[in-house]
């Protein structure tokens, strides 16, 4: 995919109103970092209270996967996720506009040495990663210690487009944004080398998918990282990033690449694939995407586990 060029369009009155909002970001996240999280928890909570789509499919979620808590202890993880979404509307412009200086010294690495070596024995990686709130300053700090490719789906907006991907690529020129759906472009890339960010934990439907259980419910899992890995001779090596309750930025670990993958059969790997989403998100559960319907899609004859999104 081209880089990221500006037009003259981008100059027309029908984009004033975002350049108006982008540009308020801009003056808002020259803040302190400090600052910067307490205004975001104030979005949190705000969103807390007039997204009731969203808040009702969160709660869903937590109400699958954490059974064993109570009703008071899955409020607060509630109230928790939508704050740690207030704060990652602020990370991601921090990551497109912070320098480079500014953003470093929030990070705390471990495992880069994982990364290393499989560029160095010149094999590709699957950057496994998941869809925590912190995903975007997370790729923009791995970025800027190991290239990293992304996989990209246009934004409507060709405006907001244009700021975002330039954001997102700073951080390393010679990173790349690979289209959804380029399986060729993918796998060239893996073959050649390349680490490239992935995230098997979403429902994107059934047709690619098979049921496996994540938090013991069977949810629809794409068979895409084992084909990725087979056909790409990559490893595949899991990322997790987590926002520090003190203050001092991010953890981010890069960890060993699995053993033995691909299996013997997808429905071994994707059951290990969910086996390693739960892991991750009972680690850190309140910064998950948790408003995404994970469990959308169900084998046949199984009843639907979200109600009906009101009018």
């Amino acid at each position: 995919m081209d880089r990221p060029r500006f037009r003259r369009a981008f100059l027309s009155p029908r984009f004033w109103p975002l350049w108006c909002g982008l540009g308020l970001l801009w003056l808002v996240v020259q803040l302190p970092y400090a600052v910067l999280l307490t205004i975001g928890r104030v979005l949190g909570a705000l969103m807390y209270r007039v997204a009731g789509d969203r808040r009702r499919i969160a709660k869903r979620n937590l109400e699958l996967c954490f059974p064993e808590k109570s009703a008071a202890e899955r409020k607060r993880l509630l109230k928790e996720n939508f704050a740690s979404t207030g704060i990652a509307f602020f990370e991601m412009a921090m990551s497109w506009w912070w320098s480079r200086e500014r953003l470093a010294k929030l990070a705390h690495f471990e495992g880069l040495e994982h990364l290393q070596n499989a560029q160095r024995e010149g094999k590709g990686v699957i950057l496994m990663a998941a869809h925590f709130t912190t995903l975007e300053i997370g790729a923009a700090l791995l970025g800027q210690q190991h290239t990293i490719d992304g996989m990209y789906r246009e934004h409507k907006n060709p405006l907001f487009d244009f700021v975002q991907r330039r954001g997102r690529e700073r951080h390393n020129l010679d990173s790349l944004a690979v289209e959804r759906d380029d399986v060729r472009g993918m796998l060239k890339l893996l073959r050649s080398g390349r680490a490239i960010w992935y995230a098997p934990d979403q429902d994107y439907g059934a047709k690619q998918s098979i049921f496996v259980p994540l938090f013991g419910i069977q949810a629809a899992t794409v068979t895409a990282t084992t084909k990725f890995a087979r056909l790409g001779k990559a490893l595949v090596v899991p990322f997790t990033q987590e926002r520090l309750a003190d203050g001092s930025g991010y953890r981010l670990v890069i960890h060993p690449p699995l053993e033995d993958f691909p299996g013997e059969t997808e429905e071994a790997d994707c059951l290990r694939i969910n086996q390693w989403v739960e892991s991750a998100l009972r680690a850190c559960p309140e910064q998950y995407l948790w408003a995404h319907r994970r469990f959308k899609s169900r084998p046949p004859g199984e009843p639907k586990l979200y109600p009906k999104r009101r009018g």
